[in-house]
């Protein structure tokens, strides 16, 4: 099989061949051509030492010399190249006590996770395929190399990649490896949030979001996020609902798009529906004030995994106000985009369909009926650039103070005032009537 390697990659191969070591691109790069794909990033490995690399190129910089990784720079690209190399005893589930340098190329593919990623090629070998990837990426699986408890013993992240690579690629997981997988998910507590949420995330925006259904049946979830167990518990007996809570949130992921925040809002909306599950005298299930209770608990969960605040800040606006319904008047469509804020308004709306998809069939020509003529008053009320915010009034603080009023909490109220009667009414939002209202105002309240 021939692949197409950058001219970068191929000269760092050709420099370590010329002085007497092997080289070979590495790993996913590999996997990635196979599938005709553009890798994002070339791995090289090479029975060479990191101090024989050192001295073959000119730049290089000590990225992980103690694993035996340098990278070396090609132009403005870096390539790291790393040292065939045996893991020793794992102590922690991820990372290995010691590594040893050695010169088999088939030892250092066989510590490698999964056969698909433990391939390498160069122009004068071809594919090196010890493991069978290249048959297992035609058969569509997702198989450890080797004993698959023994691989997951040494990285238990390697128990989420397993589900997350199923999910990019659309692959089954191998029965022996899901096997190992449900047998180990609990060691998944050691691995640090940040590479849970890193993991998650991946397999969130891949094509098969809805794959999050097998790291529940692995008891991936009952370790890195319980409240979606909790969801898969919990029936929604009512008319609007065909679902569980749980199956309603994996068919709301396959019906939005690949956004990292609108994927996480989709995870997050229902999952305040445990606690505020009710059932009336008639047997119909309600989950009043869950939206609330979600976004409390996508705030817990994304300061718990360790979520920068933009992403976390974004998600909860989202999930606060996907139950939104407000009256199909320009007046009540533009007090709840003031609400939400005119750029989240247009994501709310995206989860709101997405919501709807995944709700009884019987319901939705109405409820998108509904959200069609929401978006089309949303869309009326931007191109008029009609007042949403303190910032849109014609009228400002600095001009308040021109005005004889002095700097404080009153003048914060009421500019919210002023913001309220332009609300109500776009066309008072006009410099001398706001001046002459804020004046009424204060002579009422002083």
């Amino acid at each position: 099989m021939k692949i197409t390697l950058p001219d970068d990659v191929k000269q760092i191969i050709e420099t370590l061949e010329q002085h007497g070591y092997e080289g070979y691109a590495v790993g996913g790069c590999v996997r990635d051509s196979i599938l005709g794909r553009i890798p994002n990033d070339w791995d090289i490995t090479t029975s060479a030492t990191p101090q024989q690399v050192k001295k073959l190129f000119q730049r290089t910089v000590d990225t992980g010399i103690q694993h035996g990784t340098v990278t070396v720079l090609m132009g403005k690209e870096g390539y790291e190249v790393t040292t065939y190399r045996v893991d020793g005893e794992y102590e922690d589930a991820r990372h290995p006590k010691e590594v040893t340098f050695t010169a088999n190329l088939e030892e250092d593919l066989r510590r490698r996770d999964f056969t698909i990623n433990a391939m390498a090629y160069n122009d004068s070998e071809g594919l090196v395929d010890v493991f069978g990837g290249r048959a297992d990426i035609e058969q569509k699986v997702i198989r450890c190399v080797g004993n698959a408890e023994e691989r997951f013993g040494e990285d238990a992240l390697r128990i989420m990649r397993a589900v997350r690579f199923s999910a990019q690629l659309g692959f089954t997981v191998d029965p022996d490896t899901a096997e190992a997988a449900k047998k180990l998910a609990g060691t998944l507590s050691k691995i640090s949030a940040e590479r849970i949420q890193t993991e998650l995330v991946k397999l969130l925006v891949s094509p098969h979001p809805d794959y999050l259904r097998y790291a529940w049946e692995y008891g991936i979830t009952a370790v890195v996020l319980p409240e979606f167990d909790r969801t898969m518990e919990t029936p929604q007996n009512n008319p609007h609902h065909c679902y569980n809570v749980g199956e309603h949130t994996l068919e709301a992921l396959r019906n939005i798009e690949a956004d990292k925040t609108l994927r996480l809002a989709a995870l997050f909306h229902d999952f305040g529906k445990p606690q505020t599950h009710t059932t009336d005298a008639d047997g119909i299930d309600h989950f009043h004030g869950h939206a609330k209770i979600s976004a409390e608990l996508a705030n817990d969960i994304m300061h718990r995994l360790k979520f920068d605040n933009d992403t976390l800040n974004k998600v909860k606006v989202y999930v606060r106000y996907h139950d939104l319904r407000p009256e199909l008047t320009e007046k009540s469509v533009r007090r709840a985009v003031s609400k939400v804020g005119a750029d989240a308004f247009a994501e709310v709306l995206k989860l709101k369909m997405a919501d709807t998809l995944a709700q009884s069939p019987k319901w939705q020509p109405e409820k998108k009926a509904y959200l069609k003529e929401l978006t089309a008053l949303y869309h009326t009320i931007l191109e008029k650039q009609q007042c949403l915010c303190i910032k849109d009034l014609k009228i400002s603080g600095k001009d308040l103070i021109e005005d004889g009023m002095k700097p404080g909490k009153e003048m914060g109220e009421i500019l919210a005032k002023l913001l309220e009667l332009v609300l109500e009414e776009p066309q008072r939002n006009e410099r001398e009537w706001l001046i002459g209202k804020s004046r009424e105002l204060r002579n009422t309240e002083g």
